[in-house]
């Protein structure tokens, strides 16, 4: 979970057409938020894992020392780093007040770590030391939590602590600070979370982590920071300084969400209606249990307060840990450069949602599941009977569902509407747990119940044999195929949207009764089938675990390395002259030795090594580059260059030099 009040307003539920989406009595009302992504880089794929009336509230994570620290990597302003500004903590400025009025906010001088060299109080993750856990000893904690064992820490309880900027040693220095004072709330919120966790049935791992913070004793936790790139405090004495941003960030969703309708407060002020969900991993629990619920109930007000909470240990990746901060893993522009389908790495993902404890990421597993599971599973069952269905009439119904009286009476059909009605009740009450990973894995058994029916029937045979038997069976299986695109469109919506499943179907009207797969209305005729998924081959695994192997920075070091061999080899190659005299014609049969074979005629070829200023995808062709490149000319040279095969686009934006050959 990103940290700010300040995210951009992005309601994913409404266009300017459409009126934002309101509570309705009588129905079941709930509010969904999940993390904010960090605008420090771009997100990795382990950010990124009934019909109620819902709001799914989410936006982007601008503010904090993770977006500082990168401004300062990279010469520049926060500003400039997060692209535009949104102050959307208008009611954040009102909530401030009214916890203060009510006396749980206190004022305490602390010490912090100051860098005499950078002249600056150090922020959290400005300071990296040696974790001081018993047993844990990692040497890059940073100062507000150790990545290797999760304690929560404080900047002065590092051990050899380090400026992150200079890489001197800071001292300590005092500062006045305001505290929540959480000790002062510790009977109001132990009676929620005793409440909620069980009515929200919690995740063991958000309970675990919740109690671990009750059972060290609850203390006054430090809501400012010295800062400049934050939320102001709206405080005289403290104006110069900004909040912490785990106060703030969750105030965030209430924020964003009054960007999407002025009638914010019937969604956030409504817990008699509303019921909250909210998705996070390990890390961030302690906020959304204990801090964000002791600010809400600070402010003595009626706040919906949340009832589930669904926590994610880490994905881990190939052999070690996918990391924003170090860039390191796969990221959401590396997953789009591989040209493997968004459903794919959307059912991967889900399939390796680290519920219980951490999962790991590896290629050979993402190709067997897809191959395994969604080609041989899942599209195999969908082809088969849409394929078959749409042979023409002799070998098939021409693309014509066909009538299937008295299907009650097949029992094939009968057995496979009792065990599909059992797996539906199973993924209801996986879904309604959260336990979406059990609840994918059940819909893809479907598909294997599908499969199975299929090929018990022998509906090959059937459509000679016994034409009655075979309509009931492939009217049956099309059924079938339109309650998976049901079941899956939460994991991969654009596999059941209308440019696939839905569009084959070409339904017009559905009505599916749970033990009666046979009855339901389609329109008329279904579209041409054709296949939902591609093989992954082994040689394309072992290209993308080259070229996704260390971290980016790395990953730039070589296509420079590369860049530069290049340029080294072409240095020793012979070149003709370009007004050399043509060589004589050799008489036929003739062998050309291996000096001739080198030699390049480049009398029209200008060759330069340039520093690519711009990079972007071409308009009109998703394998060419369009590039600015400077070659020490007045003016930069646009070039087109066949490099998207070999380079990702962001390597290219920060690659200093590269070799061009310029024709004229």
């Amino acid at each position: 979970m990103g940290d700010s009040a300040a995210a951009t307003a992005t309601a994913t539920t409404t266009t300017k057409a459409t009126p934002p989406t309101l509570p309705v009595a009588g129905r079941r009302n709930v509010l969904i938020t999940s993390a904010l992504p960090y605008v420090n880089n771009v997100p990795h794929l382990g950010n990124i894992i009934g019909w109620y009336n819902a709001i799914y509230i989410c936006g982007t994570d601008e503010y904090g020392t993770a977006t500082e620290t990168k401004a300062m990597e990279e010469n520049c302003s926060p500003k400039e780093i997060c692209d535009k500004y949104h102050a959307i903590h208008k009611e954040f400025a009102k909530l401030f007040p009214q916890t203060d009025g009510n006396n749980w906010l206190s004022e305490n001088t602390m010490q912090q770590l100051y860098c005499d060299t950078c002249q600056r109080f150090l922020a959290d993750r400005l300071v990296e030391g040696t974790c001081p856990t018993p047993g844990c000893n990692y040497e890059s904690a940073r100062g507000d939590q150790c990545e290797k064992c999760g304690k929560l820490l404080n900047p002065t309880e590092l051990i050899d602590p380090k400026c992150k900027v200079c890489r001197n040693t800071p001292r300590i220095r005092d500062t006045d600070h305001l505290f929540l004072e959480l000790p002062l709330l510790r009977e109001k919120l132990e009676k929620y979370i005793s409440e909620m966790s069980v009515a929200g049935g919690w995740s063991q791992n958000a309970i675990q982590a919740t109690n671990a913070w009750l059972k060290e004793g609850l203390k006054p936790r430090c809501i400012t920071r010295d800062l400049k790139w934050g939320v102001p405090v709206p405080h005289e004495k403290y104006k110069d300084k900004v909040f912490y941003v785990w106060f703030d960030a969750p105030i965030g969703y209430i924020s964003i969400t009054a960007c999407y309708t002025p009638d914010w407060e019937k969604w956030w002020k409504n817990p008699d209606m509303v019921e909250l969900y909210q998705f996070m991993g390990k890390d961030n629990v302690p906020f959304h249990t204990v801090m964000f619920p002791s600010t809400l109930l600070g402010t003595g007000e009626k706040w919906t307060m949340m009832k589930t909470i669904s926590v994610t240990e880490y994905l881990n990746y190939e052999a070690g840990k996918f990391s924003k901060s170090k860039g390191i893993g796969v990221f959401g522009n590396d997953a789009k450069d591989t040209k493997i389908p968004t459903e794919v790495w959307r059912y991967y993902l889900l399939t390796n949602r680290p519920e219980v404890s951490d999962t790991l990421f590896t290629w050979a597993d993402l190709q067997a599941k897809l191959n395994s599971e969604l080609l041989s599973n899942l599209g195999n069952f969908i082809n088969r009977v849409l394929s078959f269905i749409a042979k023409p009439a002799g070998a098939g119904y021409d693309s014509t569902i066909p009538d299937a009286p008295n299907a009650e009476s097949h029992q094939l059909t009968k057995t496979l509407a009792e065990n599909v009605g059992k797996l539906v009740d199973q993924y209801l009450d996986a879904m309604e747990k959260v336990k979406l990973k059990q609840g994918l894995k059940t819909a893809m058994s479907i598909s294997s119940e599908g499969n199975g029916y299929l090929q018990e029937s022998q509906f090959w045979k059937l459509y000679k044999e016994d034409p009655s038997s075979c309509a009931i069976v492939m009217k049956t299986s099309l059924g079938l195929v339109y309650l998976l695109a049901c079941l899956l469109e939460p994991f991969m919506p654009s596999f059941s949207n209308e440019k696939s499943i839905s569009h084959f179907l070409m339904r017009k009207e559905i009505s599916i009764k749970q033990k009666d797969l046979g009855i339901f209305y389609l329109r008329h005729r279904i579209g041409k089938p054709e296949p939902l998924f591609k093989e992954l081959k082994d040689e394309e695994v072992e290209f993308f675990r080259q070229k996704f192997a260390g971290s980016q920075a790395e990953r730039v070091l070589k296509a420079e390395a590369d860049a530069k061999k290049v340029a080294e080899q072409l240095k020793t190659t012979k070149i003709s002259e370009g007004n050399s005299k043509k060589e004589k014609t050799k008489p036929a049969g003739s062998t050309k030795t291996k000096a001739a074979e080198a030699e390049v005629t480049i009398s029209r070829l200008d060759i330069r090594v340039g520093r690519i200023k711009k990079a972007q995808k071409h308009p009109d062709a998703d394998s060419l580059y369009v590039e600015e490149i400077d070659v020490g000319e007045e003016s930069t040279r646009t070039v087109v260059s066949g490099l998207v095969k070999y380079i990702p686009l962001e390597e290219m934006q920060v690659c200093s030099l590269l070799l061009f050959l310029f024709y004229f």
